[in-house]
């Protein structure tokens, strides 16, 4: 049995809609109280338990339930874990209710982490965020036509990416053609990593806000279902128009996209809270029609040391994009992801993937391969990618080629200097 006093209990109402009164107010948590009545937990529930998991495992309050790594339906828990009364861990807290009718929606968007109390701030918890839209699952079915096979954008290990459409306004689901297009990513069920990362997307999307980061307009979290709800981007990943037959990219237009994408990264790093990106490769970074890039995929984001200058933790991201000192040590630097801005750079000018293992022995590896180049103005022409036809300009390439060299370099420190 887990005793109250090893551990802290957070509660966060993400939001709550309900048409309270006649005019169809929606009325923010805090206001609750005073705008309708309520019953308290306990006699809601008849004081039943609320399960509480080990330390650093979290919780969802009729959705479902986490406990090393495994998602179980609400009815289940009570075999499953130890718990406390929520009479005894709240002193008989009172949560408010709505009538009848709307008490599946708070229902849906009430959360609850347990973790060991700590001086810094928690991760792995869902952040109050009045930019984000709790979608129904009923409505983002609506919103892409039952998810049909010809709405999907794409597919992967985390699962599938519908297309679809909202209100501009109010980001209600609304008929095909009108409004705002949205892309709808439907988790895999038996993805565990794809939850932690669904749930890490919520916390840094949000509640961060740029023009070159991709804007998340919502999520659902229902029974065993997780979605999340991104702005369509016209023009797809900068991956696609590198190495598949979307359009080739001209000088100006990948320069356009490494200056925006640069400041993604830079407010990330510079912001308040310093975030490390720690995946950033080109499929990452989205395009919308006038090509103004986005970063997009904040699965395996961190927040930056609190002292010192790094963070030590377990090796994430994408073979061929992940700076060479992380790889080895676990130290991760603010500055890591300029390694990977340096690789990306890279696959711009040369247009050639970052690892390719059906090239040549030596030359799977794109970095090691070419980077020695970077630095000879005579051998710059010979990895520029043939996409451009030579048309470019030479001093351009040599202050972009001296700048990816830069960004390349092995200690973080140097980076950017």
């Amino acid at each position: 049995m887990l005793s109250s006093e090893n551990l802290e209990v957070q509660i966060h109402a993400v939001k709550v809609v309900a048409n309270l009164d006649a005019e169809g107010r929606s009325l923010p948590f805090s206001n609750i109280f005073s705008e309708v009545s309520f019953l308290s937990w306990e006699q809601q529930f008849v004081k039943s338990y609320v399960p509480l998991p080990v330390p650093q495992v979290q919780a969802t309050i009729g959705s479902s339930f986490f406990i090393t790594g495994r998602s179980l339906p609400f009815s289940n828990i009570f075999s499953e874990v130890s718990f406390l009364s929520w009479e005894q861990q709240f002193v008989k807290s009172y949560v408010p209710l709505p009538v009848p009718q709307v008490r599946a929606t708070i229902w849906s968007s009430f959360f609850i982490t347990v973790t060991k109390p700590s001086t810094t701030e928690k991760e792995g918890h869902i952040l109050t965020s009045p930019k984000l839209r709790v979608y129904t699952f009923a409505e983002l079915k609506s919103a892409t036509m039952n998810f049909k096979p010809d709405t999907i954008l794409g597919e992967g290990g985390f699962g599938t990416v519908y297309k679809g459409w909202v209100d501009d306004k109010t980001f209600a689901p609304s008929k095909i053609g009108v409004g705002l297009m949205i892309a709808v990513k439907k988790l895999n069920p038996d993805s565990l990593q794809g939850l932690e990362e669904w749930q890490c997307e919520i916390n840094f999307l949000g509640t961060l806000s740029h023009p070159n980061l991709v804007r998340l307009v919502g999520y659902c979290c229902e029974d065993n279902e997780f979605l999340l709800v991104y702005e369509f981007m016209a023009k797809g990943s900068l991956e696609n128009h590198l190495f598949r037959r979307a359009e080739p990219l001209s000088w100006d237009t990948r320069l356009k996209i490494a200056i925006g994408a640069a400041r993604g990264l830079a407010f990330l790093h510079t912001s308040e809270k310093q975030v490390i990106y720690r995946d950033f490769k080109a499929s990452n970074i989205l395009l919308d029609r006038d090509f103004n890039a986005k970063v997009s995929d904040f699965g395996l984001a961190k927040n930056g040391p609190v002292t010192g200058s790094h963070v030590t933790t377990r090796v994430m991201g994408t073979y061929g994009y992940a700076a060479p000192e992380y790889v080895a040590t676990g130290h991760l630097y603010v500055k890591s992801d300029v390694y990977g801005f340096g690789v990306v750079l890279l696959e711009m000018l040369s247009g050639l993937r970052a690892v390719d293992p059906t090239r040549p022995s030596g030359q799977r590896n794109l970095v090691v391969w070419l980077k020695p180049s970077l630095g000879k103005r005579r051998k710059l022409k010979e990895i520029m990618d043939t996409k451009f036809c030579e048309e470019y300009p030479i001093k351009g390439a040599v202050v972009a080629a001296k700048l990816t060299l830069n960004c390349l370099d092995p200690t973080p420190e140097n980076a950017l200097q």
